[in-house]
């Protein structure tokens, strides 16, 4: 299963507490695509996926401020 979360406009920490909720609901295996434009989530998400032991895909710049990063429920 794929979710995909639009966090555009929300500040930080907003971005991350809403990835982690959404997480929670997925299914080993599954990708949540998140798209943000909080700079700082460029470097909270990553890290947090990595803490989590989630695998990190596909981590783009879409915009002069916004990013996609897709992470893997991998356990």
């Amino acid at each position: 299963m794929v979710k995909t979360l639009q966090t555009n406009g929300l500040v930080c920490p907003f971005p991350l507490v809403e990835a982690k909720q959404a997480m929670q609901e997925l299914n080993t295996g599954d990708e949540l695509i998140i798209h943000f434009d909080c700079t700082q989530a460029t470097q909270s998400i990553p890290e947090w996926a990595a803490q989590e032991g989630y695998e990190v895909g596909e981590f783009i710049q879409t915009g002069d401020a916004q990013w996609k990063i897709s992470v893997f429920k991998s356990k």
